[in-house]
């Protein structure tokens, strides 16, 4: 098998310098006021041998805060700290796109404005726990359902994101779908029961997420916007009966809008999470089922390896495949995967919050 990973990738309007991406990775080091800290600068201009960054997910309000000192796009300071890192990445070559988030349920009082109720489609708690503001955990709160008036008005704070990340340098955007967050709970049945246009039939379920995309693509151009999605993901969420259903709705709604790419967590055939290993079958992803209908670029995640990351390219399922926690500790890491050398070993006590130590600290490697 040839090094494909080394191999050029065309992602809408970019043509990447590798197939090697860094996914977007919450580290919890905003300042009191969500702005990104001078240490990002470094953080990400030690990353820009990626063919592509996608920043780490940042609120596009307050009210879609879920996590303690995350970075939001929505004010002046936030803007410009991000500018720059973006002018930091792009003095490298590098290319980067922001991540826009909104949490929905999965947040707390503590974070949302006048302490009230985080929202959602449906006054359905998530399970499991949150994060609270001094990192201690609660379990989550019954939220808010949304009106349809608070919904348009979270699709304009969508559409002002947007511009304040095009604003910030940033190269493009990502819209994040994915991992139990807003935009998935309203695509999902297990967590949407609301009877009017946001609810019940798949085309209502998935209407808010196209409006918030059709409303992006009045600030970026379609060459320029990814969109993130986790079929198959049961973290902050219960699993979804007919995930098939949904995903493939969305998937070939999605052929007409010609997006940068479509970034797809793969949650099962990949690993198992319980510290087990699966054989790994590329022939049963999410990508290879959609690859018959859907022929524009994909970027995948959940898991991958080289090998696994080679396989999937190699067979057209993917274009480029995006690491995680490895991206956390090894700064070059599409050198080190391109030229088959072994990757930092990470430290989980420092993926969320503190300061330098785990986040600027690893070593580039030295021949």
């Amino acid at each position: 098998m040839s090094n494909i990973l080394a191999t050029p990738a065309q992602i809408g309007a970019y043509t990447l310098r590798n197939r090697v991406v860094m996914a977007p990775l919450t580290r919890m080091r905003a300042t009191s006021n969500f702005e990104q800290p001078d240490i990002a600068i470094e953080y990400y201009g030690q990353r820009s041998g990626a063919g592509l960054i996608i920043a780490e997910a940042s609120q596009i309000s307050q009210q879609g805060q879920g996590y303690p000192n995350t970075p939001g796009i929505y004010s002046s300071g936030q803007i410009d700290a991000y500018k720059k890192i973006t002018d930091k990445v792009h003095q490298q070559g590098g290319t980067i796109f922001l991540q826009l988030w909104h949490v929905g349920r999965l947040s707390f009082k503590d974070y949302q404005p006048g302490n009230t109720l985080p929202v959602a489609p449906s006054a359905l708690a998530a399970p499991g726990h949150a994060y609270l503001p001094d990192f201690s955990r609660a379990d989550y709160e019954a939220p808010r359902e949304l009106t349809v008036a608070e919904i348009k008005e979270i699709v304009e704070d969508y559409r002002k994101a947007a511009i304040n990340a095009k604003a910030a340098g940033f190269d493009g955007v990502e819209l994040h779908a994915a991992n139990a967050y807003l935009l998935e709970q309203f695509l999902k049945t297990v967590s949407n029961q609301r009877t009017d246009e946001y609810g019940g039939s798949v085309e209502n379920r998935a209407r808010l997420l196209f409006e918030v995309l059709d409303v992006i693509l009045t600030v970026w151009d379609n060459d320029k916007v990814g969109l993130r999605i986790s079929p198959f993901n049961v973290s902050g969420i219960a699993p979804e009966p007919d995930p098939y259903n949904t995903y493939d709705y969305v998937v070939k709604k999605l052929v007409d809008y010609k997006l940068a790419y479509l970034h797809v967590i793969e949650n099962k055939e990949i690993d198992p999470g319980n510290g087990s290993t699966l054989s790994f079958d590329a022939e049963k992803l999410y990508i290879r089922h959609i690859s018959d209908f859907y022929h524009f670029p994909v970027i995948v995640a959940g898991g991958f390896d080289k090998n696994k990351a080679e396989t999937v390219i190699e067979k057209g399922y993917a274009s480029a495949v995006a690491f995680g926690k490895t991206y956390i500790s090894t700064p070059d890491l599409a050198y080190r995967l391109i030229n088959d050398l072994e990757s930092n070993a990470f430290d989980r006590s420092t993926f969320y919050g503190g300061g330098a130590k785990g986040y600027i600290d690893y070593p580039f490697y030295k021949s």
